[in-house]
């Protein structure tokens, strides 16, 4: 479990490390850190923190740095948003294997899942290994599948990469060496996108290590 603070303050340096400051007089460890800049001179700073940080507290002594002028505490976005499905690739593929990904997290959702679905449709080789190699570095992203008809060589590569991470990996049954080092390869884009949220869904009785290398 975590929980989160949500800071608005200047924009300028410093600010980041002021926050920083007091978290760590509180012993407060940070699990994930994002900010964003809407203009106008701000920053928002979020923070997900241990469970056991006292973050009523952490909250009340932020308002009191200079720089800082709104401080809340919302849900995680782990809460809200929970785990991610990530697809990569051709735009017509990548459109059907979400409407499989999309259908099944919110059978999984009404029952108290939070998985979302996340796509970007890509052509090229380089771009697609780039995007594959990114996918462990966006925060909560649990499993990703690979929506195209030809695959290989450096997409491969960035494949076996990922999956030393920890990301789970199923790519549609297509040309090319991914579908060698994919966890699980499945012909169907829909019931790709299907499989992909049951692997990562704690309401569903599917355990991906038992098909893992074959092809459906």
């Amino acid at each position: 479990m975590t929980q989160a603070l949500h800071c608005r303050g200047q924009d300028r340096p410093g600010t980041l490390h002021s926050c920083t400051a007091v978290l760590l007089r509180h012993g407060a460890n940070i699990t994930y850190v994002s900010m964003t800049e809407p203009g106008s001179g701000e920053v928002w700073l979020y923070f997900e923190l241990d469970d056991d940080a006292p973050v009523e507290r952490i909250a009340a002594e932020l308002m009191a740095v200079e720089t800082i002028h709104e401080v809340n505490t919302p849900p995680t976005l782990s809460h809200v948003y929970g785990k991610r499905v990530i697809v990569i690739g051709g735009g017509a593929q990548v459109a059907t294997v979400a409407q499989g990904a999309v259908n099944e997290a919110d059978r999984h959702n009404i029952r108290g899942e939070r998985i979302s679905v996340d796509t970007i449709p890509l052509v090229g080789e380089a771009s697609i290994a780039e995007a594959v190699r990114a996918v462990h570095r966006l925060p909560r992203a649990a499993v990703l599948v690979l929506a195209g008809s030809l695959m290989g060589g450096e997409i491969a590569r960035a494949v076996v990469e990922l999956r030393r991470h920890g990301v789970l990996v199923i790519s549609l049954n297509q040309v090319g060496s991914v579908v060698e080092v994919a966890d699980l390869v499945v012909t169907d884009p829909i019931q790709a996108g299907v499989m992909a949220v049951m692997a990562i869904a704690h309401t569903a009785r599917f355990d991906i290590a038992r098909v893992r290398g074959r092809r459906l």
